[in-house]
């Protein structure tokens, strides 16, 4: 008898022994509660951003607004600088379409030189998205800007009330082709073809702050009578401004973007007016849209992002 119980209690510890065990294990092959699996899991969105130069401090705006928006959406951003060269932006399109992003944003050199850039994401498969300029051809799901034409008229009439609806301007245009300039030269002669203001001078800086300098130094040369200057960035307005101090002379100037180095010379009162722009608004926009596109869904054509005039 006393043989039997002890037999019994060891098959009774031998199958508690069995039953914690598996036990144990069946809890080790679970993720603690509150906590998925990470197998499967899809990684977070990468977007590209080829901008056209950081060598302008509108552009550094957009590109530090769109990173401001990447790090709160948690997105993985890749920003490749094109230095003003649409070569190079072909070459920074094509590795982002190497480094398989989802989207990739363009804020382009030239308008119609990106066509390029834009077909070779296009035959990836990468949607595109255009900042602040415009593309000529390609597919893009959404242009994101502000009315560079509402901003060119925006100009002109305030030169027109400055000036009494009467006067000699100079007009220094921005990089051929790029729909920025062509845009707000649209706008901003639409805006004084209907006074008596006279154009006497319309050449290109290339959105250029040293450009701009020696652009308006040989104009003022040529040009003895000036009452006013509008430059279609304030790059180049900067530019003029620095040549017009140096001759002595008083010639109202009227830039486009608000940068920090314009609006401190309104507030100075060197400059008379800027059209501003919110280039981080512009970049943080594009990164949102970026997201829905990702996402499936369907956006506008054209995003505006508004504009005001800052004047003394």
């Amino acid at each position: 008898m006393k043989r039997i119980k002890k037999v019994f209690a060891l098959l009774l510890i031998l199958v508690l022994a069995v039953g914690f065990f598996g036990c144990s294990n069946e809890q080790g092959d679970k993720a603690p509660e509150g906590e998925e699996s990470t197998a499967g899991e899809q990684s977070s969105a990468k977007i590209g951003l080829v901008v056209s130069t950081l060598n302008n401090p509108f552009f550094v705006d957009l590109r530090d607004g769109a990173q401001a928006k990447a790090d709160e959406l948690g997105v993985e951003l890749v920003v490749l600088d094109s230095q003003d060269d649409a070569a190079k932006e072909l070459a920074n399109v094509e590795d982002l379409i190497t480094q398989k992003v989802d989207l990739i944003m363009i804020n382009p050199t030239d308008s119609d030189a990106v066509g390029s850039a834009v077909a070779a994401a296009n035959e990836a498969g990468i949607p595109v998205v255009t900042l602040d300029r415009s593309a000529s051809s390609g597919e893009v799901v959404a242009h994101i800007a502000s009315d560079n034409v509402a901003g060119g008229e925006m100009a002109g009439e305030f030169i027109i009330e400055k000036l009494e609806g009467a006067g000699k301007v100079v007009e220094l245009e921005g990089i051929p082709g790029a729909s920025a300039a062509r845009e707000r030269g649209e706008g901003f002669n639409k805006a004084i073809g209907e006074s008596d203001i006279e154009v006497v001078a319309k050449q290109t800086a290339n959105f250029d702050r040293a450009e701009g300098l020696s652009v308006m130094e040989n104009i003022l040369q040529a040009q003895p009578e000036i009452d006013a200057v509008f430059a279609h960035n304030d790059e180049m307005a900067l530019g003029a401004l620095e040549a017009i101090k140096s001759s002595g002379k008083e010639i109202m100037v009227v830039g486009f973007d608000a940068t920090d180095d314009a609006v401190a010379a309104v507030k100075d009162g060197s400059m008379a007016a800027t059209v501003q722009q919110l280039p981080k608004e512009i970049g943080g926009q594009g990164v949102e849209a970026a997201m829905k596109v990702i996402a499936g869904e369907s956006l506008e054509d054209y995003i505006p992002v508004d504009l005001a005039l800052v004047k003394e």
